[in-house]
């Protein structure tokens, strides 16, 4: 890119000033109306509010089960990630977090087959796709589960 290739970019639309007199069209009540809730400072509902009334998501009946409370959620690592490690190295979770690849363990990592490796690295994990395994061996490692 040169210098004369360079082109302005987009014009930025300016806010819109409320009450800055009635000549914006947004003077005096600011677009609130007259009194009222809404009206206030840090007025207004919370979503869902109907005013009182029972609202649809209590009228509802609750039906079914829910796995959110006891699914497993797994760390996931894709296999491009780990070709920053050495040869011969094996990775295991705590491994992971200290590199900075990983925030938490959660209940364990989970390989992904993204990408390519082309290190020979034994890799520790709770679970592997199909393709990360086939392709860490192919490059000469080993896929262990723990």
């Amino acid at each position: 890119m040169n210098l004369f290739e360079l082109q302005p970019g987009a014009p930025r639309k300016a806010p819109k000033r409320k009450g800055r007199g009635h000549g914006s069209g947004n003077g005096k009540t600011a677009g609130k109306g007259h009194k009222g809730q809404n009206a206030r400072a840090g007025g207004g509902v919370r979503p869902g509010f109907e005013g009182g009334q029972m609202p649809l998501y209590r009228r509802i009946p609750k039906r079914g089960f829910n796995n959110y409370e006891f699914a497993k959620v797994y760390a996931e690592v894709k296999l491009s990630d780990l070709e920053c490690f050495d040869n011969g190295m094996v990775i295991t979770a705590a491994i992971l977090k200290d590199a900075g690849i990983i925030k938490k363990i959660l209940d364990g990592i989970v390989i992904l087959g993204n990408g390519s490796l082309t290190r020979k690295l034994t890799v520790q994990a709770v679970r592997f796709t199909k393709t990360a395994a086939e392709k860490i061996e192919a490059a000469g490692g080993k896929a262990e589960v723990v």
